[in-house]
């Protein structure tokens, strides 16, 4: 190719497609707008899947680093009713085919699998064009621009590339997560420590109300409170204040104070996070010189998929570029074309787990694990 590959954005999706191109010697260069690799949260534990996730990892030659990151006893789940009573719980028996990682320090191996200067910080993208033949002009906030024969929208749900190939906009999905971290648990919240267990657990109510939680490194349980809202109920809850604390846990009276208390004792300022999708089946005409992965491309309510996803897009894309020397319309073809239809799959599936019961749900959680 006669310039870089030009990737926005250096999430997983987004380090995993570097990381194989540059295995097969491809240059590329990631732009992503956080000034650090630190600053900030990338997320909990992710349950890396046999059938999208561990072959993009083994596409970037990692496999054998990748089960250093392993955190054993965490494919235990457990579900527990509103009162607290343990209804399932399934330990870890350490022939789960989906093994937890801290999802900080997966990005933290791809990150440093790349040579030094692949990745370029606080590169926000302001603009991005099409120059004709294929070729496109990516401005950055700091002023400076790139252009290149092939750009690569990894930049997630509000990507600044998808309008290149696509007039499609996220949609609220009529539920947010509140995001609450408990430090130090065994000690410091013994009672939810005991009933989050070693691994996930997930508790469901009525009123579109459930509650997951999982357990990381050093006994911090890492929760997601989720609340079926419309947005406009959440903007005047202020998560920094007491009083807004309060009113997400006041929606959860009744539960028991070993739950609850992952909302009202979090160590950390809770965090809001409004869910939004994209049109299932979301796709677009092939357009010369751009593509997208991950959620740029598919966004979809959390299910536990969407991390394996946009690895196994990665994965996909350099290895059609590597397939295909010098016909980048080839390879953007290919990839495109599977694609489609998986994304679309996986989108539907997260579409049917969002409209189930709560009883559903628990029956979901009961055969599944907790895993789609």
């Amino acid at each position: 190719m006669s310039a870089p590959v030009t990737i926005i954005g250096a999430g997983l999706g987004g380090l995993v497609l570097a990381r194989v191109l540059h295995v097969h010697g491809i240059p590329v260069t990631v732009h992503e707008a956080e000034s650090s690799p630190t600053a900030r949260a990338q997320g909990g534990l992710l349950d890396i899947h046999e059938e999208n996730g561990q072959p993009a990892i083994a596409a970037a030659g990692l496999t054998e680093p990748f089960q250093t990151l392993i955190l054993e006893g965490r494919q235990q789940y457990r579900l527990l009713d509103t009162a607290g009573t343990v209804l399932a719980d399934s330990p870890d028996d350490g022939n789960g085919s989906r093994p937890e990682v801290q999802r900080s320090e997966l990005r933290a191996l791809l990150l440093d699998s790349l040579p030094e200067g692949t990745v370029r910080w606080g590169r926000k993208v302001t603009d991005a064009r099409p120059l004709g033949g294929g070729r496109h002009e990516v401005t950055f906030a700091d002023g400076t621009s790139v252009t290149t024969d092939l750009v690569v929208g990894a930049d997630g749900a509000w990507s600044r590339i998808r309008p290149l190939v696509s007039s499609a906009v996220p949609e609220y999905v009529g539920m947010s997560f509140v995001e609450t971290w408990l430090l130090d648990s065994d000690r410091r919240h013994p009672a939810t420590a005991r009933a989050v267990g070693g691994g996930s657990m997930f508790v469901v109510g009525a009123e579109g109300l459930w509650l997951g939680a999982h357990c990381e490194r050093a006994g911090t349980l890492h929760a997601y409170v989720s609340l079926t809202r419309p947005r406009e109920w959440f903007d005047d809850v202020d998560l920094a204040d007491p009083a807004g604390v309060a009113r997400i846990a006041d929606q959860f009276a009744g539960w028991a104070p070993e739950i609850t208390a992952l909302i009202t004792d979090s160590d950390v300022t809770p965090v809001l996070r409004p869910l939004h999708t994209l049109p299932v089946g979301h796709r677009w005409e092939r357009v010369p010189g751009v593509t997208l992965l991950g959620d740029a491309a598919h966004l979809a309510p959390p299910d536990g998929e969407g991390a394996n996803l946009a690895m196994q897009d990665g994965a996909e894309l350099a290895l059609a570029l590597a397939a295909h020397p010098g016909d980048v319309e080839a390879a953007l073809a290919a990839y495109e074309h599977a694609l489609f239809p998986r994304s679309a799959a996986s989108a539907e599936a997260s579409q049917a787990v969002g409209d189930l019961t709560p009883e559903q749900i628990i029956e979901f959680l009961t055969t599944s694990g907790g895993r789609s």
